[in-house]
């Protein structure tokens, strides 16, 4: 079964943390560590591997910690995927640096391809934004119908 790392996960969850609150100042590790309780040591390294990526920028200082380098509708999961764990692969065998046995017997190392694609596809289309909250705030209560009302 196709499964992120534990990496990968918490490094979504740090870069949706951070959209969420990209008007205010840069949040600290800690702030998405305890918001989360992700292991704070873990997450400084993820976080540190994003910066080096380019999508998140560090601030130093008193009131540091990290923004987005970019806004959350121009983020990729597939970017924040592969900044930490590399390139996405279902397969060994469509790496093309691993020798297969099978290769000239082989009748789904294509199909596997293609489904390694399109998830690779889904991926690069699922903006940050997507993930984020999108409570409306003002929005009316809604109406609830008793069901003792209902006949």
């Amino acid at each position: 079964m196709l499964r992120l790392t534990k990496k990968a996960d918490y490094g979504l969850m740090a870069v949706k943390y951070l959209a969420e609150h990209a008007g205010e100042p840069s949040r600290s590790a800690k702030d998405i560590a305890e918001a989360y309780h992700i292991p704070a040591q873990l997450l400084a390294k993820i976080l540190q591997k994003l910066t080096r990526e380019g999508l998140l920028r560090s601030h130093a200082g008193m009131n540091g910690g990290y923004s987005l380098t970019r806004a959350a509708k121009d983020i990729s999961a597939f970017e924040v995927i592969r900044a930490i764990d590399g390139p996405l692969f279902i397969t060994s065998c469509t790496t093309g640096t691993s020798v297969c046995d099978l290769t000239a017997s082989c009748t789904i190392k294509e199909p596997l391809a293609r489904v390694n694609e399109s998830i690779i596809d889904l991926l690069r289309k699922t903006r940050i934004s997507d993930l984020m909250d999108h409570e409306v705030h003002n929005a009316p209560p809604q109406k609830l119908v008793s069901i003792a009302s209902v006949s």
